[in-house]
């Protein structure tokens, strides 16, 4: 599907908006449902992922396919390792085919797990003939993707001995690691983490219990740039959010507040307002614990026409596209003066080239079709594939028309 995007015509903006919940929480949330059926849980995220976690969670024999969900990969190769007559083979899409699970195999192993890869040695698909992991002590390399690292925390609790999880050198993903230890901390499952050592308890059964899911604060992120774009006293209100978020993007609140943008917290609601024109040159951001949400910080700088330096993101190049590459190709498009390593990205001020017959790509990833829609307060251009964005968002272009955007499929 191909968009022409537009932006409103009247820029200062007042709407109400609800987010489904998180994909990174509801990921977990199933995963420790279906290892506790007792648990129950409200606000879903109606994403992609989201439903192919549930489907693959129901599968215990046979081809298991996740598609582009790389959360789903890395929590059910855990899952699916440590369930007792599961014999599976776990695979997606081609670039999934393309993105390292040999931390995580190596790992599972190491606690006695039965995985083979079916075709090239590290990368999915994988064979795994679930057992009992009898043993209780692994290390993991500390600046790896936190997925992995998740994975094997919320299996622990159903290990005879629980886990005993070492990471070795600066841990990079630690909001990640606090959500899934918050998690099982609410289902009643002890954890402590200090210095480099992780360790969760067993439980062999918990009381009923329900998980409610936080709205996702990386869709949050789309509607600060769109309100740090607009009219000074527009206002959005977003639902349901709460101030003592598990989610490590809710650093939004932090850093859109150098764009102009107030964040109030109301009624388990976020108010977003404009309430100053930015005045900045340049910004720098370190953002090793939440990297989902540099797409969007780079588009709304380019957009501000300031420069900003991200650092920390290491992780991006083994996402649904090498996310950094990636955004340099499409920023360049519209007259950006970027550069990127594999770590970081520099923007310099530079001016948008409002030529309106630019089309962006989106590498089949949710989140560079998603970070460039606020760029259409400033020019119109089109989207490429735009129906991507229903991995974490399904709802994201229609969240837009709210807005008065013109969202038009050619």
């Amino acid at each position: 599907m191909k968009l022409r995007l537009t932006g409103p015509l009247n820029t200062l903006l007042k709407t109400d908006i609800r987010i489904t919940g998180s994909k990174s929480e509801t990921n977990r949330s199933l995963l420790l449902q279906g290892l506790f059926p007792n648990i129950s849980i409200e606000n879903l995220s109606n994403s992609d992922d989201a439903q192919v976690m549930q489907k693959g969670l129901k599968i215990k024999n046979g081809l298991v396919d996740i598609h582009h969900a790389g959360t789903a990969m890395r929590f059910l190769t855990g899952y699916f390792a440590s369930q007792e007559g599961i014999d599976v083979i776990l695979t997606g899409s081609q670039r999934m085919t393309e993105r390292p699970i040999k931390v995580l195999v190596d790992a599972l192993r190491e606690l006695g797990a039965d995985i083979d890869y079916e075709n090239v040695e590290g990368y999915p698909p994988i064979r795994i003939k679930g057992k009992k992991l009898s043993k209780g002590k692994v290390s993991l390399p500390a600046d790896i993707s936190s997925q992995y690292i998740s994975s094997l925390l919320l299996i622990a609790p159903s290990l005879q001995n629980g886990l005993e999880l070492e990471l070795i050198g600066k841990i990079t993903s630690v909001p990640y690691i606090k959500m899934t230890l918050g998690l099982l901390e609410r289902i009643g499952v002890s954890t402590s983490f200090e210095e480099n050592m992780i360790r969760v308890f067993p439980k062999r059964a918990i009381e009923p219990t329900e998980l409610i899911v936080e709205s996702d604060w990386s869709s949050a992120s789309y509607f600060y740039s769109v309100i740090a774009l607009a009219e000074v006293g527009s206002e959005i209100s977003l639902s349901a959010y709460k101030k003592d978020s598990l989610q490590g993007d809710s650093v939004l609140a932090n850093i859109y507040g150098d764009f102009g943008v107030s964040t109030e917290y109301r009624d388990h609601c976020i108010i977003l307002k404009k309430v100053a024109n930015c005045q900045l040159q340049k910004v720098d951001y370190r953002l090793d614990n939440a990297p989902d949400i540099a797409q969007t910080i780079a588009v709304t700088c380019f957009a501000l026409g300031i420069g900003c330096h991200l650092t920390g993101l290491h992780t991006l190049k083994i996402k649904e596209t090498d996310r950094l590459e990636a955004m340099k190709t499409e920023l360049l498009k519209f007259g950006a003066d970027i550069s990127v390593s594999d770590k970081d990205l520099t923007l310099k001020p530079s001016k948008i080239w409002s030529d309106h017959q630019i089309e962006v790509d989106t590498y089949n990833d949710h989140r560079m079709a998603m970070a460039f829609g606020p760029l259409a307060m400033k020019t119109s251009f089109y989207v490429n594939n735009a129906e991507v964005v229903s991995k974490s968002y399904p709802d994201f272009w229609k969240d837009l028309e709210k807005l008065k955007f013109v969202v038009q499929e050619v």
